[in-house]
């Protein structure tokens, strides 16, 4: 089974879950504002890939931080605290399929993904 977590209005996420769709792939979705995004969870993805690649800096949530709160993100401790607190700086959207973790959309990687 394939989970998608992110936030529904989302452009980036609005493409990767029509994306599924359109090529019959059926999800899981999980909406950070109704399923915030736990410790353990965010942990876990951090086995796979490094806590920089799920802090979105591109983001509206952390060009609202201050430079002083961003200066303090240095590690996955750091990170996941500022993360906890605002789920939507969470790249989005995160695929959880077999063994493979997907972050952001990429078409090519979704196709080598799923129709392999």
């Amino acid at each position: 089974m394939v989970d998608v977590y992110g936030i529904k209005n989302c452009n980036t996420v609005k493409k990767a879950l029509d994306w599924l769709t359109t090529n019959s792939i059926s999800f899981n979705f999980h909406d950070f504002k109704k399923e915030p995004a736990t410790l353990e969870k965010l942990e876990t993805w951090q086995k796979t890939i490094s806590w920089e690649v799920l802090v979105n800096k591109k983001g509206t949530t952390w060009r609202k931080l201050s430079a002083e709160e961003q200066a303090k993100v240095v590690d996955a401790n750091s990170a996941n605290a500022v993360l906890l607190e605002n789920n939507s700086m969470i790249k989005r959207p995160i695929i959880e399929y077999k063994d493979a973790l997907l972050v952001g959309f990429d078409e090519d990687k979704y196709a080598q993904t799923f129709l392999v």
